[in-house]
């Protein structure tokens, strides 16, 4: 590996070891915590790769992409953030980045992509704007789908995920309920990884269907991603041709991903799904959060809905505070795709610019509730849920027992979500929070110390 590689990050000791490991390996290498002092390289004509950080302290790596391209077309540029959410990827992506790492980054992986980065550099390069369309080709399909849209910390945390499984070739189910943009994440791990410019097949049982429908499946993903929507819902023979096909691959598999809805522990417990496919699909879980669990989310959603409903030729609408207040809380059993029906109605149905309460309430009151927690789909209550979990716990110990203890534990595996579900739906309000639970205010108070329960004063839910 010979070259010039231009590093800009604000760490000395990421500076450090980068240095020296892109000495050991035959580089030049100019370090700097400064994106001026980058910048200045730039102009200089200096570095055959640059890696940047993107947060400086004086400005944002992204930011400068751009300039980077105008001044040198062709300079490759990898992108290291610790703000490693999928967005921080889309938009490196976008900004024509040639590669993304999150931080903590594996060392070894990032030469390896360096050495690809300056080799390509030293290959004839070609035309910029191609290059511009295979990178960007997926963002307008996904635009027009559900937006990976989220800053809630259940949505940060999955994204920090995604960016860590993105560019590995382990499987990846990703489950979540009906309407949360599951096949959404899973394309977003194809199109932001190293397999972008390759293949994304989405698989159904009827594609696996016959002698060669497995095979075709695997010809028509050439190494790219294959993706199992509804996994749970397959039948016997589907699950075993999958099962087939995935013993078959070769060295240039395809990566393999599934989405599921169901539970597919429970599903392989009952004798539904094959235990086999469980562990071949499940080599990391990413669990889709529903709308219920990121409330803040909505507003940011809503406007995002509410802004592509313009672009589509309909009126421009905003909502009213009481009238966005009731959005934030109803249950949305159908999540954001819920969300984003019934957004369209309002802007269709309309009069004025200002979405009211009422007319919330009219949309609203023609949609489906959720279903209780006591007595979900199947008519479990909550304790047969609970003796499911609990069942499975002493499953895992292989007939040993668990550790002594159990009674405070499970105790407090349960009372801390109580609690905080409690309070929220109080808006934080503590003695009506212990009327609800029906305790003393001094017993919650204690609880809340004792199990380090975050209180904040909101609106109340409830």
């Amino acid at each position: 590996m010979d070259g010039t590689v231009l590093v800009a990050d604000d760490d000395r000791t990421i500076r450090t070891v980068l240095t020296q490991a892109l000495t050991r390996a035959g580089c030049k290498v100019h370090a700097t915590s400064s994106l001026m002092t980058l910048m200045r390289w730039v102009d200089e004509g200096k570095g055959d790769l640059v890696i940047s950080d993107v947060m400086m302290p004086d400005g944002n790596g992204l930011e400068t992409l751009p300039q980077i391209t105008d001044k040198r077309p062709g300079l490759p540029v990898i992108i290291i953030s610790a703000q490693n959410t999928i967005m921080t990827a889309i938009q490196a992506t976008e900004k024509e980045a040639y590669d993304y790492l999150p931080k903590p980054f594996d060392l070894p992986d990032l030469m390896k992509r360096a050495a690809r980065a300056l080799d390509q550099k030293r290959r004839v390069q070609p035309p910029r704007q191609a290059t511009s369309e295979a990178m960007t080709a997926a963002i307008p399909a996904q635009q027009e789908d559900l937006p990976l849209v989220g800053r809630t910390a259940s949505m940060q945390a999955l994204y920090r995920l995604v960016a860590r499984v993105m560019n590995t070739d382990l499987p990846v189910l990703v489950t979540g309920e009906s309407g949360t943009g599951k096949s959404l994440i899973a394309r977003a791990i194809h199109d932001f990884s190293d397999r972008r410019t390759l293949p994304f097949v989405v698989a159904s049982a009827s594609d696996l269907e016959g002698m060669d429908g497995p095979s075709a499946v695997v010809s028509r993903a050439r190494g790219g991603s294959i993706l199992f929507d509804e996994v749970g819902d397959l039948g016997e023979e589907a699950q075993a041709r999958i099962v087939r096909m995935l013993d078959a691959f070769g060295d240039s598999a395809p990566r393999v991903m599934a989405t599921s809805q169901r539970d597919l522990m429970e599903r392989m417990e009952a004798g539904h799904f094959r235990q086999d496919l469980f562990y071949r699909l499940g080599g990391v879980t990413l669990t889709v959060p529903s709308l219920r669990e990121r409330v803040d989310d909505i507003p940011l959603l809503s406007t995002h809905f509410l802004a592509r409903a313009e672009r589509d030729g309909l009126p421009l609408r905003r909502f009213s505070g009481e009238a966005m207040d009731l959005i934030r809380a109803y249950s949305w059993p159908g999540n954001v795709r819920q969300l984003e029906n019934t957004i369209k109605r309002l802007t269709v149905t309309g009069q004025s610019e200002e979405i009211s309460k009422p007319e919330v309430e009219m949309v609203l009151g023609n949609q489906p509730a959720i279903e209780p927690l006591m007595g979900g789909g199947t008519g479990d209550k909550l304790s047969a849920s609970v003796a499911k979990h609990l069942r499975r716990y002493f499953d895992l110990h292989g007939g040993v027992l668990p550790p002594p203890g159990l009674y405070t534990r499970i105790l407090r595996e349960v009372e801390t979500p109580l609690i905080e579900i409690a309070l929220e739906a109080t808006g934080g309000n503590q003695a009506k929070c212990a009327d609800l639970l029906g305790i003393n205010r001094n017993t919650l108070r204690k609880k809340i110390t004792d199990l380090d329960i975050r209180v904040t004063r909101r609106r109340k839910l409830m």
